[in-house]
């Protein structure tokens, strides 16, 4: 069986994170999922919704088997409890994959780190939880 884990923050989820989430299944048998703790989110605005709630609609998806929250302090933590096969990086996440391996080979981690594909999303959807937010101010302003 082929474990395998897609990490993110997942706020407001939109069809770019269904596209990405549906990427990392097909490549395993099991899906498992680390929901980013807000306070671990320094790379971009902090989340809207709670982990909890980010991590229950992650969970209510058909493609995800398992959804767990990240580990407040060492992010590797859920990595090595789920001991995956497969680590599947969003095609766009800011995460370098050699770094990555690295760190991974560094903490016993014996798993391989894909990248998902792009999704070709049509002109008036919106993918981006930013943008979501940005129509939303623009509409209620």
């Amino acid at each position: 069986m082929t474990a395998v884990v897609a990490q993110g923050t997942f706020d407001i989820l939109h069809p770019g994170h269904v596209h990405y989430l549906s990427d990392a299944a097909a490549m395993g048998d099991r899906l498992h999922v680390i929901v980013a703790r807000g306070e671990n989110v320094t790379h971009k605005p902090k989340p809207i919704l709670s982990d909890g709630q980010r991590r229950r609609m992650v969970a209510a998806l058909d493609v995800v088997d398992e959804a767990h929250l990240g580990h407040p302090e060492d992010i590797f933590v859920p990595i090595e409890r789920i001991d995956p096969d497969v680590i599947v990086l969003g095609y766009d996440q800011h995460h370098d994959e050699e770094h990555l391996q690295s760190a991974l080979r560094s903490r016993g981690i014996d798993c391989r780190v894909d990248r998902a594909s792009a999704r070709d999303a049509p002109a008036e959807e919106l993918s981006s939880t930013g943008h979501i937010v940005d129509r939303i101010v623009e509409r209620r302003s």
